[in-house]
């Protein structure tokens, strides 16, 4: 444990910074969970909405700095070849 203030300031700040990030990865993870398990099972109409709900959230970590532009963008191209291979 620190002994300095400001030591033990940050200590505070970075668990409370930690609970956001897990909260928005977490987020995200559900929501390209929803849309695998739609496909999976099929239902197109359903992953073309769970699709644009699962890119607004990555957007979201991303801009939050929870995860890298480029990873981002591979999740997001990963989750659209997914789509279009269903559709196909």
């Amino acid at each position: 444990m620190p002994n300095i203030k400001s030591a033990k300031k940050r200590v505070k700040v970075i668990e409370k910074k930690t609970l956001r990030n897990n909260m928005i990865k977490s987020g995200y993870k559900s929501a390209v969970r929803k849309f695998e398990e739609a496909i999976e099972a099929g239902n197109i109409d359903e992953a073309k909405v769970l699709f644009s709900e699962a890119t607004k959230k990555i957007d979201q970590a991303c801009t939050k700095g929870v995860i890298v532009k480029n990873t981002a963008a591979r999740k997001k191209s990963n989750l659209s070849k997914k789509l279009n291979a269903a559709m196909a």
